[in-house]
């Protein structure tokens, strides 16, 4: 068995499918009116259909889970969201989290929360260029110090390579 897609309940699904592809560059797959799939696995479901499945209303604004999408250009990300025709509702606007990863958090136009945060592999590297060691940078990021030796050996593989 293996995880396939992540389904999330939608008021307005023109709003939503615009939403994903405007700030995220999440592409429709398939539309099926009321059950959308997008890139990344991403379906997007109408409310009222749902609610016919599952017999219940839907509730939104949970805050019990979030959507993950990484970005390494964070600053850049930040002003994509500042110029955005949506509305941005945050959750947390640029934050850095004690192992050093930069994320924004906000909320989609039905109150999903989506978490943006740097890659932890770009995390490293930045420690690493900024003169940290390895065993400095794996204690910082919480990554294993085998990985983060692999990350600065790509490093040094991709100058080399230059």
């Amino acid at each position: 068995m293996k995880l396939k897609n992540i389904l999330i309940v939608v008021n307005d699904i023109e709003v939503s499918k615009r939403f994903y592809k405007s700030l995220f560059g999440l592409d429709v797959v398939t539309d099926f009116g009321g059950n959308v799939i997008l890139t990344e696995g991403l379906v997007l479901q109408e409310r009222k259909i749902w609610e016919e499945f599952i017999h219940d209303t839907v509730t939104y604004k949970g805050k019990d889970a979030e959507l993950y999408f990484e970005e390494n250009d964070m600053d850049g990300f930040a002003e994509k969201l500042k110029n955005s025709d949506f509305q941005i509702s945050y959750v947390n606007e640029n934050m850095v989290h004690d192992w050093g990863q930069r994320v924004i958090r906000i909320y989609d136009p039905d109150g999903h929360i989506i978490e943006i945060g740097e890659a932890l592999e770009y995390v490293a590297k930045r420690f690493l260029k900024d003169g940290m060691n390895v065993e400095q940078v794996a204690a910082k990021t919480q990554l294993p110090v085998a990985q983060v030796m692999e990350i600065e050996n790509s490093m040094f593989i991709k100058r080399d390579e230059e």
